[in-house]
């Protein structure tokens, strides 16, 4: 049997979807889901309330903290390009002060400077946001990638290095982060995250 760590790094296989274009991937109807890998539509995680209710904390954390400031946050079904034939979409966008505002409609082409992934624990999940996506975000220049893993509860901030590759820039289980790298005002309570995922009816058993 793979321990974990093996399949977090074996080569996933090939995609088994549907082929497409980015175009045809970017014009998809709204209740047609997945991520576009090498020109295939991909099945996307499937979210459970602990992931939205993440997502919903952190979104109204950057909202609050955005405001009058300028800067724009977003959610998890805008689709952005990381590649001539893959497209992603992040659990957060972020576009931080300062930053040309993003498009109305249609696909994101330019990097938004903080994308956050949710991790799911399953071992596919893991590998998703842990590996493929870090290349990904890191090839296109995504400035602060935030992985956030409430099975083990951490949260990671990776920060884009003068080499191009992603330097861990924050690793923390509780306590608050201040500053949050490339958020100035902005501070993190993880204490207050993890108490908010806790109000969630417990695990049966």
């Amino acid at each position: 049997m793979q321990s974990s760590w093996e399949l977090l790094w074996t080569p996933p296989p090939p995609p088994a979807g549907r082929a497409l274009t980015l175009e045809e991937w970017a014009n998809l109807d709204e209740d047609e889901q997945g991520e576009l890998v090498d020109g295939y539509l991909v099945e996307e995680e499937m979210p459970d309330p602990v992931h939205e209710l993440a997502v919903a904390w952190l979104i109204m954390l950057f909202g609050v903290w955005l405001r009058g400031r300028g800067g724009f946050v977003m959610a998890s079904e805008v689709k952005l390009r990381v590649g001539p034939k893959r497209g992603r979409k992040a659990d957060v966008v972020v576009y931080l002060p300062g930053s040309p505002a993003p498009p109305r409609h249609g696909v994101l082409t330019k990097a938004p400077d903080i994308l956050v992934e949710i991790v799911t624990p399953t071992p596919r999940d893991v590998r998703r946001d842990r590996v493929d996506k870090m290349r990904e975000y890191e090839s296109i220049g995504v400035r602060y990638y935030w992985l956030l893993d409430p099975a083990i509860g951490t949260l990671e901030i990776f920060e884009l290095g003068p080499q191009g590759k992603y330097v861990r820039a924050v690793a923390q289980t509780e306590g608050s982060i201040d500053p949050v790298p490339g958020c100035p005002g902005l501070t993190l309570n993880i204490d207050e995250l993890w108490s908010e995922l806790e109000r969630l009816a417990p695990e049966p058993g």
